[in-house]
């Protein structure tokens, strides 16, 4: 990627590597760790691979991602233990939650050991994030190593819009198939995340709503959001969450219900029957970057503090070139503590104004997850 690259900040002199079960000692205990608005960080995702066998308009466009593209080497992809040595540093940070991602992180080779690595780290609930085509075959291994649930990206229930979405020859059916696997390995529940492109697949809404109503998923609408670079975003083709909710509350009645935690990303929904939730997440018409605790981890390396981010922090070389734990934990809590990012309420605001957004190439999503 010719991504700008931020340089790592205030980097400590190299100390001798600190035992894997040690690592929190390098952070101080109760010290906390804001960034320059006062969120703390929460959540870390994990890119484990930029492969993807959909081509999601939204997120990988084959005009971009053809056969031609030239995805990371695998020497340059964090091995394992890279993966669970930045892991680790993080929890002692604070870290709560991790989320693995891609691509699709079920093309990643022998996941089920880094899996059974990330979920040893205590006080942290490990997630995944898939796209469902290989879930029916792996879903049982998963949950034996340590995974506690997945989200799987499921955009329509029927062929034609769902490959329209995915831009792959790949049946709705089997997708099903390995969320019905899944929620029976006890991952669960399962989240199923669509991305809502008016004119695309809006009709599909209520055909979702009606499937999973009363099946212990959850479904969640996303706002289709300007990620990356590549995929053509207009906000015209933006179908905000508040319609959606509107939409499905005049055939299934629904009520607000608080959020699960602060910063959460979805505002939750209830139906009124008692027949299960659903969620919304509104990034392009209710930003919520005030609340976002999330930091997320590249395949090979680089933090990126933001979904929208133009550039990344290099901890590759500091992994690689032999610098202890006290020196990743240390650039991990400057690069936290500089953290300013807003932009989704930039973009909201010059919206409203009628105004251009600034130039940049962001990052695309499928490098850093979503």
């Amino acid at each position: 990627m010719n991504d700008r690259i931020i340089p790592l900040i205030d980097v400590r002199q190299s100390v001798p590597a600190i035992p894997r079960e040690k690592a929190a000692a390098v952070v101080q205990p109760g010290a906390g760790l804001l960034d320059q608005r006062g969120r703390r960080v929460r959540d870390l995702r994990i890119s484990i691979t930029d492969r993807c066998n959909f081509r999601c308009i939204y997120c990988m466009p084959k005009t971009v991602f053809g056969r031609d593209y030239p995805f990371l080497p695998r020497a340059e992809l964090l091995s394992f233990e890279e993966i669970e040595r930045v892991a680790r540093l993080f929890a002692a940070h604070g870290v709560e939650k991790i989320r693995l991602t891609g691509g699709e992180p079920l093309l990643r080779h022998q996941v089920e050991r880094l899996v059974e690595m990330l979920a040893a780290i205590p006080n942290v609930e490990l997630t995944l994030t898939t796209n469902g085509s290989l879930l029916t075959k792996r879903a049982a291994g998963l949950r034996a190593a340590g995974l506690k649930r997945v989200t799987v990206s499921l955009d329509a229930l029927d062929d034609e819009t769902f490959r329209k979405m995915n831009d792959v020859d790949f049946p709705v059916a089997q997708v099903l198939e390995g969320i019905a696997t899944a929620a029976a390995a006890g991952l669960a529940p399962v989240k199923l995340n669509m991305v809502v492109k008016r004119g695309v697949n809006d009709h599909a809404i209520l055909p979702m709503v009606r499937y999973f109503h009363g099946s212990g998923h959850i479904l969640r609408f996303i706002e289709y959001m300007d990620v990356g670079s590549s995929n053509g975003w207009c906000m015209d083709e933006v179908l905000p969450s508040a319609e959606v909710v509107r939409l499905i509350s005049e055939e299934f009645p629904l009520e607000t219900i608080n959020a699960n935690y602060a910063g959460e990303v979805a505002g939750r929904w209830r139906f009124r029957d008692g027949a299960g939730e659903i969620g919304v997440i509104s990034s392009v018409t209710q930003a919520f970057c005030s609340s976002c605790t999330r930091i997320r981890l590249s395949t090979e390396g680089k933090l990126y503090t933001c979904l929208f981010a133009q550039g990344g922090h290099d901890l590759r070389g500091l992994l690689r070139d032999g610098h202890g734990d006290a020196d990743l934990a240390a650039a991990i809590g400057d690069i936290w503590r500089q953290r300013d990012d807003r932009y989704s309420e930039i973009r909201k605001a010059a919206t409203v104004a009628n105004l251009a957004e600034e130039p940049g190439k962001k990052i695309e999503m499928s490098y850093i997850g979503g």
